[in-house]
């Protein structure tokens, strides 16, 4: 039998820095070192939402800093959840504008629907001016399902022709067109957040000096200006102050332009007057009613969460009806 050696090991000397070696675990500080930079590895690898990233996308500049909790906005978006086989397409149908900003808002709009509803196929399609036209999306969906959700406020010339017509054209995808948006209690939720952000004080509520003008787009369709007038009976009762719907188009025999809402208001002592842009996006028209505003104007609706709220529930809408009248393509109601 051989008798142990009691001569100590050699120790081989640490590898040089940077070399990829393994460092011996003979001290507490290189174990506490080797663990922290494991713990980092493995930290830069996953996303704020918590899930694990792909390490072929995973880039050193990507490890977490400090300043991503500071900054949410500057998060990657998460991987598309998978979508639920069978559920039809959200097909949002915007107007167009030729203000650059409209597109990017409605697209910040669409985003805020994904990340309520992960897993449903939301697209979107333009009346005009703006791509992708509604043809063109409606084309990508053959064979599919889809609800045409109208980014519009009322029921004017576009909700009663231009989608049932679109629709008619698309033979090959099953469609069934939602109700506009307004009016609905969320529309008024969003607006009353816009008026804030431009300096309503709730304080406000029930003064005798204190009014809004709801600067909408305008249409000689009775539907839409019924619409609204009812959302503006709705904010009046939300601010407890006289609420006048206005055109920044062009005046009708009962619905003024802003500026002339806005003397009208002045002549019986209402000075302290806001104007709420009644406008799903940036345009030539709420430039035109923020221009005759006194005080700053309300943004546009936009991307305001109620909005992306309201867009699936007339989407959800648009199913029970059409469940409801055994799979019949409607408009569902108001």
């Amino acid at each position: 039998m051989t008798e142990p050696s009691t001569q100590q090991p050699r120790q081989s000397p640490p590898p040089p820095a940077g070399s990829g070696g393994t460092v011996p675990l003979d001290s507490t500080a290189q174990l506490l070192t080797r663990i922290t930079a494991q713990l980092g590895t493995q930290l830069s690898l996953v996303s704020r939402n918590g899930t694990r990233r792909p390490m072929h996308r995973t880039r050193p500049s990507e490890a977490l800093r400090p300043s991503d909790t500071l900054r949410p906005s500057a998060a990657p978006r998460p991987p598309d959840a998978p979508r639920s086989p069978g559920t039809p397409t959200l097909l949002v149908v915007a107007h167009g504008s030729r203000d650059p900003q409209a597109l990017r808002t409605v697209l910040a709009l669409l985003d805020r629907v994904r990340d309520l509803r992960p897993g449903l196929d939301v697209r979107l399609g333009h009346i005009e001016l703006n791509r992708p036209l509604l043809p063109d999306t409606l084309d990508g969906l053959r064979g599919a399902d889809a609800v045409l959700v109208p980014l519009l406020l009322g029921r004017g010339h576009h909700v009663k022709h231009d989608l049932p017509a679109a629709a008619a054209a698309a033979p090959a995808v099953r469609t069934r067109v939602a109700a506009p948006l307004g009016p609905h209690p969320l529309l008024v939720e969003a607006l009353y957040g816009r008026l804030v952000e431009a300096g309503w004080d709730p304080a406000d509520q029930g003064s005798r000096s204190a009014a809004v003008v709801l600067a909408a787009a305008g249409s000689r369709d009775p539907d839409s200006a019924q619409d609204t007038r009812r959302t503006a009976r709705m904010l009046a009762e939300r601010l407890g102050v006289p609420v006048v719907p206005a055109y920044a188009s062009a005046a009708t025999p009962t619905v003024p332009t802003v500026p002339a809402a806005l003397r009208a208001l002045a002549a019986r002592g209402r000075h302290r007057t806001f104007v709420a842009s009644y406008f799903t996006a940036p345009g030539r028209f709420a430039s035109a009613a923020a221009g005759a505003a006194p005080r700053t104007a309300a943004l546009p609706l936009g991307a305001h969460p109620a909005m992306a709220r309201l867009l699936l529930h007339r989407y959800d809408q648009a199913l029970s009806a059409t469940a409801r009248s055994g799979g019949v393509s409607l408009l569902a109601s108001a």
